[in-house]
């Protein structure tokens, strides 16, 4: 005769759970909800911030430009600057062939300039005396980046002189390692819808110029020195001794 209580039991067991289990889904939601407020709030702190550090990019932005001109005239002094910078930087060095460094030998000064916003892009420009292999005095690249994270590329459409234009795929693979590009550094120069880049990737040539070499060429210039200084010295007594101790 217990049957009837125990069905009763259990149908009430079975009720409290589910009342339980509403609760519990109606706190988790309130949970996420309040989580969810949070985040609003943090991404619109972070907002503001992000318009903070870009007041202070333009700002310094344009602190610096007099100063980067006046380092540009120093370096016109200093014969090879830019091809021993290029050369001593252990990725942009791929991309000089043989004849490229023959045409930086030419290449007076090399400028990257922020758009006055930031943001919205930048221009690499090398300026090159008179030379053998093309008319220009200056070549320009240009990003433009719009809202829709689409970026416009704009490149100087080098004159060649006659029989002198770049071969295309003239850096060949090293063992293992990949060069950025498998071209020459004015078919990349030149190159407006990243068909030379490797794999898809984005155009890490321009950043690299633009984010590392550009704001302190002198740090891969002294690398190539200081190794010329290196082998220029002559050996100390204490090593010309360990020298001939190991010679015996």
């Amino acid at each position: 005769m217990t049957a009837p209580a125990d069905k009763g039991k259990k149908a009430k067991t079975d009720a409290d759970a589910g009342e339980e289990n509403e609760q519990i889904d109606g706190a988790l939601v309130m949970s996420i909800e309040r989580l969810q407020e949070i985040q609003d709030e943090l991404e619109k702190v972070n907002e503001e911030a992000s318009d903070k550090v870009l007041e202070v990019e333009q700002k310094y932005s344009e602190i610096r430009r007099p100063v980067y001109l006046r380092r540009c005239d120093i370096i016109k002094t200093i014969p090879d600057f830019w091809l021993t910078a290029f050369l001593s930087h252990p990725l942009l060095s791929e991309l000089l062939t043989e004849e490229d460094q023959k045409m930086f030998k030419y290449l007076e000064s090399v400028d990257v300039d922020d758009s006055k916003d930031v943001k919205s892009g930048y221009s690499i420009t090398l300026n090159f005396s008179e030379n053998p292999y093309f008319e220009d005095n200056k070549l320009v690249k240009s990003y433009a980046f719009a809202d829709d994270g689409t970026t416009t590329i704009n490149a100087t459409s080098i004159k060649w002189k006659e029989g002198m234009e770049v071969n295309g795929n003239a850096i060949k693979k090293k063992g293992n390692k990949r060069p950025l590009v498998e071209e020459s550094f004015f078919t990349w120069f030149t190159d407006t819808e990243h068909k030379s880049l490797a794999d898809g990737v984005q155009d890490e040539v321009a950043e690299i110029i633009k984010e590392d070499l550009w704001p302190n060429p002198l740090k891969y210039f002294n690398n190539e020195v200081e190794e010329f200084e290196d082998d220029d010295e002559e050996p100390s007594d204490e090593e010309a001794e360990e020298d001939e101790d190991e010679e015996n």
